[in-house]
């Protein structure tokens, strides 16, 4: 680093540093990455110690990523290293700027590169409240970048959250917002431009004021409206560690959305009046009473075929997006969930099914349930963390021309 740091322009040091930074693995995210071209300018880069700290207190969100950050910073502010040296061997040397660093107690103003430039001391190790007491100053204590609870719950698996946790990510997850693409609607609104279809009724009655003169001609288009949400959670035993969070994701998704939600087990049992409560404590205690079979069994095919009997052929699944949280593991004959499937994919418009053993390294959708029904989804996605669960909402809200022509 030699420029003024008045010649910098932060939004390209923020787009490239961060894009080298995912290449090689750190998960920055936009908001991280914008931040950090708004930081520039409060707290100009005068050496590479003050740039260092700036993109690490802003762009790293977790310990773990440390070592990849250092060694990418050195390897583009230093010049003396490749990546890709020592990647995944245990015994190589520490990366170059991978060492401990404390944040300096004043800021130097001359730039880099000017008169009477001098090489920055070796900075000592910091360690978390750890106090260390300069040559001529008195003793502080180092301050370290650390991430927050809401970005380390972020990337965290729904099985793996302590207790004290669960709440903390209910909240985060009641946040996500579902919305599916919109349908054309048999009614039809007036335009006030010239349109497609011309609006006879309005056109006829608009000449009785002109002497039976159609001097305004009215035109109209269909209405859209956006397309039912129906949810479907599998509260089975194997489902266990993940559905005290997919509740929530109900529960948002009812007040938030309209969505209808159902859980099922051994048997189905629709939930959408339960979870209409704004209380979200109250209605998580509401529904957990009203479903009796809790971690119990899975009949995933008796489930849908309750579902479709009762509710969907009546319209609630017609032209809906129908989202299935199971991990597929039925007792039932795959033949026969390949059957209520294919009931399902006539009326639906979308299906989505929400499977967190996804994630598991090696996965494959080989179990009889999950492997009978994939042929019928439009979208499988994990779901198994907050991060995961973007994918839900991406896949929810996906549209498809297709679809909306053959089933407007």
């Amino acid at each position: 680093m030699r420029e003024d740091p008045a010649s910098i322009v932060p939004l390209e040091l923020a787009v490239g540093l961060t894009t080298l930074l995912h290449q090689g693995g750190v998960p920055v995210t936009p908001e991280r990455a914008a931040r950090f071209a708004e930081a520039l300018p409060l707290a100009p880069p005068y050496g590479r110690q003050q740039l260092y700290w700036t993109a690490r207190v802003t762009l790293v969100s977790d310990r773990s990523q440390l070592a990849v950050f250092d060694a990418l910073f050195a390897a583009v502010f230093d010049g003396r290293l490749d990546p890709s040296d020592s990647r995944g061997d245990p015994t190589a040397p520490p990366a170059i700027g991978s060492e401990p660093r404390e944040r300096p107690a004043a800021r130097d103003n001359r730039p880099v590169g000017g008169p009477g430039d001098l090489p920055e001391p070796t900075p000592r190790v910091a360690s978390p409240g750890a106090e260390h007491a300069d040559e001529d100053g008195p003793e502080r204590e180092a301050v370290l970048a650390a991430a927050s609870t809401d970005e380390r719950l972020r990337e965290t698996s729904f099985a793996d959250l302590d207790p004290e946790d669960v709440a903390g990510m209910r909240r985060l997850v009641r946040r996500l917002v579902l919305s599916t693409p919109l349908r054309r609607t048999r009614r039809s609104q007036p335009l006030h431009h010239a349109g497609e279809r011309l609006d006879m009724r309005r056109t006829v009655r608009a000449a009785q004021r002109t002497a039976g003169d159609p001097a305004h001609l009215v035109y109209r288009r269909r209405r859209r409206r956006p397309r039912q949400l129906v949810l479907l959670c599998d509260v089975s035993g194997s489902m266990e560690p993940y559905t005290r969070v997919f509740l929530s994701l109900l529960q948002g998704a009812v007040t938030g959305a309209g969505a209808e939600a159902f859980v099922f087990s051994t048997r189905l049992t629709r939930l959408t009046r339960q979870l209409s409560l704004r209380d979200p404590d109250q209605a998580l205690t509401r529904a957990g009473a009203t479903a009796p079979d809790w971690a119990g069994g899975t009949r995933l095919a008796d489930s849908l075929h309750r579902f479709l009997d009762s509710y969907g052929r009546r319209g609630l699944a017609r032209g809906a997006v129908v989202v299935i949280l199971s991990d597929g593991w039925a007792q039932d004959d795959p033949e026969l969930v390949s059957a209520q499937m294919a009931r399902l994919r006539l009326l639906a418009h979308r299906i989505v099914w929400v499977n967190p053993r996804k994630a598991a390294r090696g996965y494959a959708p080989l179990v009889g349930g999950m492997a009978a029904a994939l042929p019928y989804c439009d979208a499988f996605v994990s779901g198994h963390s907050l991060a995961a669960l973007e994918e839900v909402v991406a896949a929810v809200g996906a549209d498809d021309s297709w679809h909306d022509e053959r089933k407007s």
